[in-house]
């Protein structure tokens, strides 16, 4: 019998009313009174757990909203340092535990989900990215994934705009001549960098960032905005005045090439020398989605070799970037440390999105944002 009903019943029997017609309208007030009972304990039943859920959290400087959330329906422990947690510390405490806070720094793979025993029911990511865990494991396992992909969209599409001017007008370039003396007087042509205005702009990747990209950048006037996307979108392309095209047009003929894709199996380092060698000589590239989406040796030897002109990236391979780096060393070269979301409302967001998606996966409800 379900059990609301089974409930009911029970209430029903309590008053006195067992195999009397429950149609009387003598008995309505009671068998409302039972129904408000049985409604009232089901309501506490949904949003309350009879044993907090243990919920192992991967670093502490998360933004305190996500954490609060969490701490009022389950029991908490975390790895109490502003980084990632050790591979060792996070196999280690992870057993036993109904749910997981991570981040793209935490890899959550098939020796971890063994470690963490049969409880498991839901990880949550602080990322619109999900290729840190491993998917098939976890649906297998009937382990339910949240994310956040619509919050930080806008977010990253400004970063990437920031990106790519800083990149084309040279500016780490020329702050770095101010501060080490290399500004002697004004110049005609000395720092000069390119512009957008009448310059054809690329797009691979024509998602949600790649169309808010689209729309930041029509204000400055290129002549042509272009993207090439896995799926049809002409008519989205049509509503936003651009152009879908194929790959091999996008990478031949755009003067800034936005890389604006998800990473999976069929755009791991895609970007490569073949890529690179049919760019224009004046081409710049600009990455915000995945380090791994550019072969980076590559690209060293691209820039090196003169085969493009430079390249704004806020995604490397590793991350961090050592200081060894030769991408250090290039003066056509702008390197960001993965701060594409790092707005403080989105970030705040992000977190309180991330605990939310436990929560209801926890409850066995629709989850906010959910792979």
């Amino acid at each position: 019998m379900n059990p609301v009903f089974r409930q009911l019943f029970a209430a029903l029997s309590s008053a006195g009313l067992r195999g009397i017609n429950v149609q009387s309208r003598q008995l309505q007030r009671p068998i409302a009174t039972a129904c408000r009972a049985v409604t009232s304990q089901t309501n506490r039943n949904y949003c309350c757990f009879e044993m907090k859920p243990k919920v192992y959290v991967t670093r502490n400087d998360y933004a305190r909203i996500g954490l609060d959330l969490l701490r009022e329906e389950c029991d908490i422990s975390l790895w109490d340092e502003a980084y990632p947690v050790p591979r060792d510390e996070f196999l280690k405490n992870v057993a036993g535990k109904d749910a997981i806070y991570c981040s793209l720094n935490d890899r959550i793979d098939k020796e971890l989900l063994d470690q963490a025993g049969p409880n498991l029911k839901v990880i949550s990511t602080i990322s619109v990215g999900y290729d840190h865990i491993d998917v098939k494991e976890c649906k297998q396992r009937g382990i339910r994934i949240g994310y956040t992909p619509d919050v930080l969209t806008d977010a990253t599409a400004e970063l990437t705009v920031a990106l790519l001017l800083a990149t084309a007008r040279r500016l780490f370039e020329a702050n770095k001549q101010v501060h080490t003396g290399g500004w002697k007087s004004w110049s005609p042509m000395w720092m000069c960098g390119k512009g957008v205005k009448g310059s054809t702009v690329g797009i691979f990747g024509f998602g949600r960032i790649g169309q808010e990209v689209a729309k930041r950048l029509a204000p400055f006037k290129p002549s042509r905005i272009q993207f090439t996307s896995r799926t049809d979108k002409f008519l989205t392309a049509e509503d936003l005045g651009v152009t879908q095209v194929p790959f091999d047009e996008l990478i031949e003929t755009s003067d800034f090439l936005i890389i604006a894709c998800s990473y999976n199996i069929e755009t791991a380092n895609l970007f490569n020398d073949a890529v690179f060698s049919r760019m224009k000589p004046s081409a710049i590239l600009i990455n915000t989605s995945r380090g791994g989406v550019v072969e980076q040796h590559d690209l060293i030897h691209a820039l090196r070799a003169g085969k493009i002109q430079a390249a704004g990236l806020d995604v490397t391979t590793p991350e961090p970037l050592p200081l060894d780096n030769p991408l250090l060393t290039l003066p056509n070269v702008v390197v960001l440390p993965h701060i594409g979301s790092a707005d403080i409302e989105t970030r705040i967001e992000m977190s309180r999105i991330t605990a939310c998606n436990i929560l209801a996966g926890l409850k066995g409800v629709k989850m906010l944002s959910e792979v």
